[in-house]
C-alpha cells in the first residue's frame, strides 16, 4: 500500500542522454516547492496548527458543552460563531501567505530551458528537466540545475558565472569544462555523448564536488571547477552546455535552504500558558462552587422542595452539584473570551499596515516600500536581542571607491564630511579623455603631481595599471569596461586610468597601456598570483626599453618584511598614513617594486618552470619578492549602504548584538566590521578563532574566555575576589558543572570584546560537544563575525543561539544564500537588493535598505510590543472584573448558576461595550514619539527583558480584576440593601441590582482604559466615550416597552434602566464604586512615578517640558549643527587605533594562471554599477552613570530631525 522510501544514496551514477537508465534510481525531479500547504492538505494542517492554540481547543470544548440543555444557560451560537470567525480569519491569512509562496514556486518551475532531446534542442519547463539531460544555457540566464559543464562558446571550455544567489558574492568566477568534452559544442556531437558520471551523493557543500567521468574507456577527475550550480547566472559567455547531475531538492542551493517553518510569537506561547492557568483556575472555581451547591442543596435547598423542586434528571444534591459544575464552566468562561484572539489578529494586522505605509521606510531611489509579509510577529520586533546579518548587499553596496593614497611619504585624498563645505570634484576629462566620468576624487595636489611629472607618482600609478588580473573590453574608442574578480582591483585600476595610466588590453604575454597619452606595451613575463597565505600578488614585466621590473602589492604586514633596509624611514611615514586610513575604516594596501637584471630573471625563470607543487611555487615566489623598494599605499572604501554605521551603533545602544555571517574571507570581513563600526579601536580585545581541529578550536575558545575573565577582573578591580583563572579552568573542566559555571562566569564579563571565527573553525565549533564552548564565548562578545560560512552554517549558528539562549533572533540578508538563515530565525528580514528576490520571498519583513532596520525595531517593534502588552493586561483585567462578579454572587444565590447580569449584557460586553476602546489602545497607543524612540534606544530594553507582560504582570492584572469584581458586587449590595426609592419603596430588587452592577462595571473599565491610554487620538476618544454612550443607548432600548411586547421571555428587564438610573442613590453608588476601584490604582502609579520612575516616564516628562518651553528655532538649529559638528570632529576615525591590513582582492585565487595560459581571452559585456552613496558617519553618544536621568542621554539618530537630550531641560526642572 505504501511505497518504501529509497535508502540514502552512497554515490550517484548518471548517464548522459539516457533517461531510462537514470530513472531506475528514482532521482528527484527538478520541481521545487517552498510552500507549506496544497489544496488537499490546507484544511487539516491549518486546523491542526490553529488548535495548537489552547484557547481554540478550549472554546471548542465549551461549544460541545453548550449543546447539552441541562448544562447550558446560554445559547450554543454564542461560542461557535466567534470560534468560526477566528479560525476563518486566521485561515484566510495563512492561505494568502502561502499563495504568494506558490506563485513564486510556479514562476521558477515554469521557467524555460533548452533541453537536448533526440538530437535537437527543445524548450522545456524547469520542472520537467531530469537528471542526465543535457541543457543549453545562454548569456545572463539562470542555471536550472546543478550541471557538469561540457562545453562553452568561449575558448578552452571556459565560462563565467555570478554566484550572488549562492554565496552573496557579486564578483565573477570562472568555470572550465573537462578538456575531452570542451570541443563537443555542436548539438549533434552532444547528442551522441554517452559518458557516465559517478560522484558524491547530494549535499550542501558549495565549494566541494568529487566525481569521475567515464567515457571511451577512460576516466577523468571532476571537481567543483567543472560544475555550474543552480542559482548561478551565466555572464559574459554566449552559450554553454551542461549535464544535469542534481535536480530540484537535490541541488546544493535547495540543500542549503531550510524547510518553511511555522513561526509563532513568544507572546502566543505565553498566552497559551496563561490560558492553561486560567482553565485550571476556572476548574478550581467551578469545583468549589459545585461543592457549595451540593452543601446548600443538602442543608438549605431540601427545605424548599415543595415549591422549588429539582428538575429531572436531577434527583439528589450530587446530581445538582454535577450539573452546577458544568453550568459554572460555561458562565465563567468569559475570563478568556474568544474575542481576545480576534482582537489580537486585528491589532497585528493594523501594525503590519503601519509598517507597509511608513513613508520613512520607503526608498525613493529604488521605488520600494517596506512590507510586512506576515502579521503574526509584530510584537516580536520589540524583543530582538541578536541580529544575524549577511555582509555583501546587506551592509555594503559592494562598490569600492579609491579615497586616499600615500606616495613617497606624501598623503593625498580628501573625503568631505557631511557638514564641511564640499570641495570641488576633480574633472579629469581635459587632462585625460580616457578617464572614467564616474570616478570621484577631490584632492587636486595629486593631479598636479602627475601633471608635473613626479617620478614616484608616475611609478605608483604605473604599478596600479600593470599589477592586477583585470580583463578589459573596449566597446568603442575610449569606452573601456573592466571586469575584475573583486571590486577592489577594479577600483585601483580605475584610479590609475583617471590619473593618466590607462590599462587598455592584455594578451597572454603582453599588457597594453596608455601612459600620459602615449601607448605603451609591456611584455608580461610572469604573474605571481594571490592566495590567502601570501596576501600579495606580483607581476614581472619588461618595458619597451628592455628593463625588467617586478611590481608587487599586498598587505602591509607581509610586504614590509620584503623591503630593502634602506626603506626604513619611508616605512615609518607610510605606517602612520596606513594607521590613519585604517582607523577611518578604509581597506589599505601597500605597493612596492624591484628592478631585476637579466641574469636574475633567467635564474629565477628556470626555478619557476621546475616548480610544480604549491609549496615549491611559494618558495620560488618568496625568493624573488625580496629587497623591494616601497612606493606607497592605497586606501579604498567599501561603500557601505546609507546609514549602516549609525544603525549598528543605535542598535548596539539598545542592547542588540549584531553578528555578521559572511562567505567572504577574514580580511574582508574584519575591514567591513571596522567600516561599519561593529569593530572599533576602543574595544578591549579581538579574538580570532582559526583552528583546523576540534582540540585547537576548543583551546582557542577557552583561552579567549580566560583572557576575557582576566581583563574583566582587572577592569573592575576584582582580581582577588570571586572566581579567578584557576577557578575558571577548574569549573570548565568539571563535566557536571561545565554549563552553569561557564554561563555564570561569562554573564559577569564586563568589557567590549569581539570574536572572529573562520568557516573551518566554525564547523568544529558547531559540533555537539563544542556548542556550549562556542555559545559561552561568543555571547560574551559585543560583536561576532563568522567568515567563509556556508548558507547552512548560517542557519546552524542562528539555531544554536535559539537553542541555548532565551532570546529573540532576527536574520537579515538579500541573497538566496541567506534564505536558510532567514527561515531559521524567529524573525526573517529580506533586503530587496541586487541579488534576486529569494531572500525577500522567504522573509517575514522586507525593505530595501539596512538602515530601515532601526525604525522597524526601535519604533514599530517597540510600539507593537508595548501596545500588545497593554492590550493583554487590560483585556484580562476587564474580563476578570466582569466574570468574577458571578463567583461572588454565587454565595447569595444558593450556588444555582444564576447570572448577575442580563443575558444581553453578557453577550454584548466583550463585543460592543469594551471591544473598540481596547482595540484603539492596542492599535494607536504609544508612550513616546517615534523620534524619541530613536533618540533614546534604551527604551527598547523592557521588551528584551519581557517586562511589560509576563507571568508576574498577568497575576497582578488578575489581582486587580478580582479586587474590582469584589468592589462591583459588595459596594452596590451594601449601598442598596436598605435603600429606598423616592416613593418609599425598597430599592433592593434583583433587576435594579443587576443594572447598577453592570453600569458600574462599564464605567469603571472605561475610566481605567482612559487612564491606561498614553496617546489620545480622535479615534481613541470616539471609541472610549462612544462605547460608554452606546451602553446607555442599548440598555435603554433593550429595557423598553416595545421590545418587551415583542418577546416577554427574552426582554424581561422592562423599565429597569429607567427606574434604576432615576434614583440619586444609584448615581452615588456608581461614583463611590468607581472611586474605590480607581483611586488605589492612581495612588500606586503616583508613588511609583515619584520613587521609581521608568525611563519612558522620564523621557515623557522631558518631552512635555520641551513642548512647554520651546527654544527659538534659530538657536535650536544652531545647537544641533554645533553638536553634529562635534560628532564629526570626535569621530572614531580621529582616534588612535591599531593598523589593519585591507588586502582583500580575491575571494579565491586570481586569474593569473588563466591569463598566462592564454585561456582567458573572453569577450566581456559591460556591467553598470549602481549609484555611489556617501557613507554616513557614526554619531557619538554621551555616556553617564551618575543618575537615572543620565541614562536617558539620547543617541543622535539618522531619523531624528531635531536631536534632543535631557541636557536641554533647565537644571531646576530636572530636579523636580
Amino acid at each position: 500500500m505504501f511505497t518504501k522510501k529509497p535508502p540514502p544514496e552512497e554515490k550517484r551514477m548518471v548517464r548522459a542522454n539516457d533517461r531510462e537508465y537514470n530513472e531506475r534510481f528514482q532521482y528527484a525531479t527538478n520541481y521545487i516547492t517552498t510552500s507549506k500547504y496544497n489544496i488537499l492538505t490546507f484544511l487539516p494542517i491549518n486546523l491542526f496548527e490553529q488548535f495548537q492554540v489552547a484557547a481554540n481547543t478550549y472554546f471548542l470544548f465549551l461549544f460541545l458543552l453548550q449543546l447539552i440543555p441541562q448544562v447550558s444557560s446560554l445559547s450554543w451560537f454564542t461560542t461557535i460563531v466567534p470560534l468560526v470567525m477566528v479560525l476563518s480569519i486566521t485561515a484566510v491569512k495563512d492561505a494568502s501567505d502561502d499563495y504568494f509562496r506558490h506563485q513564486s514556486d510556479n514562476k521558477v518551475n515554469n521557467r524555460q530551458s533548452q533541453v537536448l532531446i533526440s538530437g535537437s534542442l527543445k524548450n522545456e519547463k524547469w520542472m520537467n528537466v531530469r537528471v542526465g539531460d543535457i541543457i543549453k544555457l545562454e548569456n545572463n540566464q539562470f542555471v536550472a540545475a546543478d550541471l557538469l559543464l561540457l562545453s562553452s562558446s568561449e575558448p578552452h571550455g571556459l565560462c563565467y558565472i555570478e554566484t550572488a544567489e549562492l554565496d552573496g558574492e557579486t564578483n565573477m568566477k570562472v568555470r572550465q569544462s573537462v578538456s575531452v568534452t570542451s570541443e563537443l559544442g555542436d548539438p549533434n556531437n552532444l547528442s551522441q555523448f554517452d559518458g557516465k558520471v559517478v560522484c558524491e551523493p547530494p549535499n550542501n557543500k558549495l565549494d566541494r564536488f568529487n566525481g569521475t567521468l567515464y567515457w571511451r574507456d577512460r576516466k577523468y577527475t571532476l571537481t567543483n571547477q567543472n560544475m555550474l550550480l543552480r542559482g548561478c547566472v551565466l555572464r559574459n559567455t554566449e552559450a554553454c552546455y551542461g549535464l544535469v547531475i542534481f535536480a530540484g531538492p537535490d541541488t546544493k542551493l535547495m540543500q542549503n535552504s531550510g524547510p518553511t517553518k511555522f513561526k509563532r510569537a513568544s507572546i502566543d506561547l505565553l498566552m497559551n500558558t496563561v490560558v492553561l492557568w486560567i482553565f485550571g483556575f476556572l476548574v478550581c472555581m467551578c469545583m468549589f462552587l459545585a461543592i457549595g451547591n451540593a452543601v446548600w442543596e443538602q442543608v438549605v435547598g431540601s427545605r424548599f422542595q415543595n415549591y422549588l423542586p429539582w428538575e429531572p434528571p436531577v434527583n439528589s444534591f450530587i446530581f445538582s452539584a454535577f450539573f452546577a459544575f458544568w453550568s459554572y464552566v460555561i458562565i465563567l468562561n468569559t475570563v478568556v473570551p474568544i474575542s481576545l484572539y480576534v482582537s489580537v489578529e486585528v491589532i497585528r494586522l493594523a501594525h503590519s499596515f503601519f509598517i507597509n505605509r511608513d513613508q520613512q521606510m520607503f526608498c525613493s531611489r529604488c521605488n520600494t516600500a517596506a512590507k510586512a509579509r506576515t502579521t503574526t510577529l509584530s510584537e516580536e520586533l520589540g524583543q530582538v536581542e541578536y541580529i544575524f546579518s549577511d555582509k555583501t548587499g546587506t551592509l555594503t553596496q559592494n562598490i569600492m571607491n579609491f579615497n586616499k593614497c600615500s606616495i613617497n611619504g606624501n598623503s593625498y585624498g580628501e573625503v568631505p564630511g557631511p557638514l564641511e563645505p564640499k570641495p570641488k570634484r576633480l574633472d579629469f576629462t581635459p587632462f585625460n579623455p580616457l578617464a572614467d566620468p564616474d570616478f570621484c576624487f577631490y584632492d587636486d595636489t595629486l593631479l598636479e603631481s602627475v601633471k608635473v611629472g613626479d617620478s614616484y607618482t608616475h611609478e605608483f600609478f604605473r604599478l596600479l595599471s600593470l599589477c592586477h588580473t583585470v580583463m578589459s573590453e573596449e566597446k568603442s574608442e575610449g569606452k573601456l569596461v573592466y571586469k575584475a574578480q573583486s571590486p577592489d582591483e577594479s577600483a585601483l585600476v580605475t584610479a590609475a586610468r583617471n590619473f593618466g595610466f590607462v590599462f587598455r588590453s592584455r594578451t597572454p604575454g603582453t599588457i597594453t597601456t596608455t601612459e600620459m597619452g602615449r601607448p605603451v606595451t609591456y611584455t608580461l613575463l610572469a604573474i605571481l598570483d594571490f592566495n590567502n597565505v601570501r596576501k600579495r600578488m606580483s607581476v614581472i614585466v619588461r618595458n619597451p626599453e628592455g628593463k625588467i621590473r617586478l611590481y608587487c602589492k599586498g598587505a602591509d604586514t607581509v610586504l614590509f618584511e620584503k623591503l630593502h633596509p634602506c626603506n626604513q624611514k619611508l616605512i615609518n611615514i607610510t605606517s602612520d598614513h596606513l594607521h590613519e586610513y585604517a582607523t577611518e575604516g578604509l581597506r589599505t594596501l601597500t605597493v612596492a617594486y624591484r628592478d631585476l637584471s637579466e641574469e636574475e630573471w633567467d635564474t629565477w625563470s628556470k626555478n619557476h618552470r621546475c616548480a610544480e607543487k604549491e609549496d615549491q611555487l611559494a618558495a620560488v615566489y618568496e625568493e624573488i619578492e625580496q629587497n623591494m623598494v616601497l612606493l606607497g599605499a592605497t586606501a579604498v572604501e567599501d561603500k557601505l549602504q546609507e546609514g549602516v554605521r549609525e544603525t549598528i551603533a543605535l542598535l548596539s545602544l539598545a542592547n542588540i548584538k549584531t553578528w555578521v555571517l559572511t562567505g567572504d574571507k577574514q580580511e574582508t570581513a574584519i575591514n567591513i566590521g571596522y567600516s561599519c563600526k561593529m569593530l572599533t579601536d576602543d574595544m578591549t580585545e579581538m579574538f580570532i578563532i582559526s583552528g583546523h581541529s576540534v582540540q585547537i578550536v576548543k583551546q582557542e575558545l577557552r583561552s579567549a574566555r580566560e583572557r576575557m575573565t582576566e581583563l574583566s577582573q582587572n577592569k573592575d578591580g576584582e582580581k582577588n575576589e570571586g572566581c579567578g583563572d584557576t577557578c575558571f579552568k577548574g569549573a570548565t573542566r568539571r563535566k557536571g558543572l561545565q554549563r552553569s559555571a561557564v554561563s555564570d562566569l561569562m554573564d559577569n564579563i564586563s568589557g567590549e570584546f569581539a570574536l572572529v571565527v573562520n568557516g573551518h573553525s566554525l564547523a568544529h565549533a558547531l559540533e555537539g560537544d563544542m556548542e556550549e564552548e562556542f555559545v559561552a564565548t561568543a555571547c560574551a562578545c559585543k560583536a561576532v563575525i563568522c567568515c567563509r560560512v556556508t548558507p547552512l552554517q548560517k542557519a546552524q549558528v542562528v539555531e544554536l543561539i535559539k537553542k541555548h539562549k532565551t532570546a529573540i533572533t532576527l536574520a537579515i540578508g538579500d541573497g538566496a544564500n541567506d534564505v536558510s538563515m532567514i527561515k531559521t530565525a524567529h524573525i526573517g528580514v529580506g533586503i530587496s537588493g541586487q541579488e534576486g528576490i529569494q531572500a525577500v520571498l522567504a522573509s517575514d519583513y522586507s525593505f530595501s535598505q539596512f538602515r530601515f532596520l532601526q525604525r522597524l525595531l526601535l519604533v514599530h517593534g517597540r510600539w507593537s510590543y508595548l501596545r500588545m502588552c497593554r492590550f493583554l493586561y487590560y483585556f484580562f483585567y476587564k474580563n476578570f472584573a466582569f466574570t468574577m462578579v458571578h463567583f461572588w454572587f454565587a454565595f447569595f444565590c444558593g450556588f444555582s448558576a444564576q447570572t448577575v447580569y442580563d443575558q444581553f449584557f453578557i453577550t454584548l460586553f466583550n463585543i460592543v461595550y469594551t471591544s473598540l476602546p481596547v482595540l484603539a489602545m492596542g492599535i494607536f497607543d504609544q508612550d513616546v514619539s517615534d523620534q524619541k524612540s530613536l533618540e533614546y534606544p534604551k527604551l527598547y530594553e523592557p521588551g528584551q527583558l519581557n517586562l511589560l507582560f509576563n507571568k508576574r504582570e498577568f497575576l497582578i492584572c488578575i489581582a486587580q480584576g478580582i479586587y474590582t469584581s469584589m468592589v462591583l458586587l459588595f459596594v452596590p449590595y451594601a449601598a442598596m440593601s436598605n435603600a429606598t426609592q423616592s416613593s418609599g419603596e425598597p430599592l433592593a430588587d434583583y433587576q435594579t441590582f443587576a443594572v447598577t452592577t453592570a453600569t458600574a462595571l462599564v464605567v469603571v473599565v472605561s475610566v481605567q482604559i482612559a487612564l491606561d491610554t498614553s496617546y489620545w487620538t480622535v479615534i481613541n476618544h470616539v471609541c472610549v466615550w462612544g462605547s460608554l454612550g452606546s451602553y446607555f443607548l442599548i440598555m435603554f432600548g433593550l429595557h423598553s416597552q416595545r421590545l418587551f411586547a415583542i418577546s416577554i421571555t427574552h426582554f424581561h428587564f422592562v423599565g429597569s434602566a429607567q427606574s434604576t438610573l432615576s434614583q440619586p442613590v444609584v448615581w452615588l453608588t456608581l461614583a463611590l464604586t468607581t472611586a474605590i476601584c480607581i483611586v488605589p490604582v492612581l495612588a500606586l502609579r503616583f508613588i511609583t512615578l515619584v520613587l521609581k520612575p521608568q525611563l519612558s516616564d522620564t523621557v515623557r516628562y522631558v518631552q512635555l517640558v520641551l513642548q512647554k518651553k520651546r527654544r527659538p528655532a534659530g538657536s535650536s538649529m544652531a545647537s544641533t549643527w554645533c553638536n553634529v559638528g562635534n560628532i564629526w570632529k570626535d569621530r572614531p576615525g580621529a582616534k588612535d587605533g591599531s593598523r589593519r591590513s585591507g588586502y582583500a582582492f580575491s575571494h579565491q585565487e586570481g586569474f593569473g594562471e588563466l591569463i598566462t595560459s592564454g585561456k582567458n581571452m573572453a569577450t566581456f559585456a559591460p556591467k553598470h554599477s549602481s549609484s555611489w552613496i556617501d557613507t554616513l558617519l557614526k554619531k557619538k553618544h554621551a555616556h553617564s552613570s551618575t543618575s537615572d536621568l543620565g541614562e536617558c542621554t539620547p543617541a543622535v539618530s539618522h531619523s531624528s530631525s531635531v536631536p534632543g537630550s535631557l541636557q536641554d531641560v533647565p537644571t531646576e526642572e530636572k530636579s523636580q
